[in-house]
């Protein structure tokens, strides 16, 4: 047992509005792990160009999103090109305009609201229609609820929900955590994660502590 092939865009035949995203990126500021998949039946192999918005290559920022996550329809993450700069009178934006509106204007008035790269971890589920605003940092094995607004940090395997998205609970103890995190079942070679489908499934942690 070996798994589908992570190549291959859409690994269950017949069913197309799934798409393994890895094979269909092209940009090199966005970076996804093998396994991670987006459900839409609308072109999901578009994701780059639909989900992801604002994203230039002169802001300088990327997307990273780890292995096995599963990323519901209409996920949004919003990319720093969406900033105004923040320290005039107006945040309209003049200077894309032309027509003289230009002269004047500083590039570094944007950096105010520069938030960095925006990271997902491994294992993350990203409900229906989820917003994720720039520079946030998603944990390992956390779930974003459906229609929440991401607007800052997320911690590993924990459950957020609302708009701005609070944390609603942990998913396991803190021990469990630390050790699901040890062990990092994501990085295994695929061959090691078929063995332990079954354990990964019933949340056996001392089967993925003590298996090979």
């Amino acid at each position: 047992m070996h798994g589908p092939d992570p190549m291959n865009p859409h690994p269950m035949a017949g069913f197309d509005r799934v798409c393994f995203l890895k094979p269909v990126i092209s940009r090199p500021n966005i970076e996804v792990g093998e396994y991670t998949y987006y459900d839409d039946p609308d072109a999901p192999e578009e994701f780059e160009n639909r989900n992801v918005l604002y994203h230039y290559d002169f802001t300088g920022d990327r997307l990273v999103i780890g292995r096995f996550c599963a990323i519901a329809t209409g996920v949004t993450f919003i990319m720093n090109g969406a900033n105004h700069a923040l320290d005039g009178i107006s945040t309209y934006p003049f200077q894309i305009f032309g027509g003289g509106w230009e002269k004047g204007f500083e590039e570094s008035s944007l950096d105010s609201g520069y938030r960095g790269d925006t990271i997902v971890g491994h294992d993350v589920w990203i409900g229906r229609q989820a917003v994720i605003m720039p520079g946030v940092r998603i944990g390992n094995g956390a779930i974003i609820a459906a229609h929440s607004v991401v607007t800052r940090d997320v911690p590993d395997y924990a459950i957020v929900a609302g708009n701005p998205a609070e944390l609603r609970k942990k998913r396991f103890d803190g021990a469990t955590i630390a050790a699901l995190l040890h062990i990092s079942w994501w990085d295994w070679p695929v061959e090691k994660i078929s063995r332990h489908i079954n354990a990964l499934r019933a949340g056996d942690v001392s089967a993925l502590q003590d298996g090979d």
